[in-house]
């Protein structure tokens, strides 16, 4: 607690590393996830289901699996190696977006249909065609997609195996929360240790409270609409 408190130099830029490095993530998945779940909500075309059952697959991405395919594909020998992005923080959010883009994809995907179901009739009524509804979709379920980005964010921030992998744990470059608290306590140091996952869980507790929060207030959105 006396890190925490004290404002230690190390412990902030190790927390703010984390920050940095699952927001992005979550920003360029959410770039990516939305428009796909609201596409394969409204569209209606062959071999739709398979992509939303795989969709759904990948939610449940080993980390370490991750962690591989973009080291492989990060590494001096692989198709990106001429970036020289791996054991950068860049590394570490193309992981965190592999992880986290499915479910947020999956989350848009099943509120935009649910809303899709209940307005389509009154929508094709006035014209406006199924990709055309994308936009009024998105912003009525936006309590929703909200959740969607929360969710991801926790999975991001908790993450370890996918970003130790592709980061390598680099004092000051790409030294995170999650692989911090694993290095410490292998090294028994675990005052760092534990006031580090005393902020993460804070966060966690944090990010599922508003989850939950958003969820209720959903609900209570949608029984006054009813």
């Amino acid at each position: 607690m006396s890190l925490i408190l004290g404002g230690d130099s190390e412990l902030w830029a190790i927390v703010l590393l984390s920050l940095h490095v699952s927001l992005m993530a979550v920003v360029i998945a959410a770039a990516i996830g939305m428009p796909l779940g609201a596409a394969l909500a409204v569209g209606r075309f062959p071999g739709r289901r398979a992509l939303i059952v795989l969709l759904n697959a990948l939610m449940g991405l080993p980390p370490v699996v991750v962690g591989l395919m973009v080291y492989l594909m990060l590494s001096r020998s692989g198709p990106l190696g001429v970036l020289e992005l791996l054991y950068t923080p860049g590394a570490m959010i193309i992981a965190q977006v592999v992880l986290v883009t499915p479910i947020i994809a999956a989350l848009t995907r099943q509120s935009v249909e649910t809303l899709d179901a209940e307005y389509s009739e009154q929508l094709r009524s006035l014209g406006v065609s199924r990709l055309a509804s994308v936009p009024t979709l998105l912003w009525d379920g936006r309590v929703a997609l909200l959740t969607a980005l929360l969710a991801g964010f926790g999975r991001a921030i908790a993450e370890v195996g996918a970003v130790i992998m592709v980061g390598g744990n680099i004092n000051h470059v790409t030294r995170v929360m999650t692989t911090t608290i694993a290095l410490e306590t292998s090294k028994g140091n675990l005052a760092m240790a534990l006031a580090l996952g005393a902020i993460l869980i804070g966060i966690a507790v944090t990010v599922t409270a508003a989850v939950s929060l958003l969820a209720a207030r959903g609900e209570r959105t949608g029984l006054r609409h009813a």
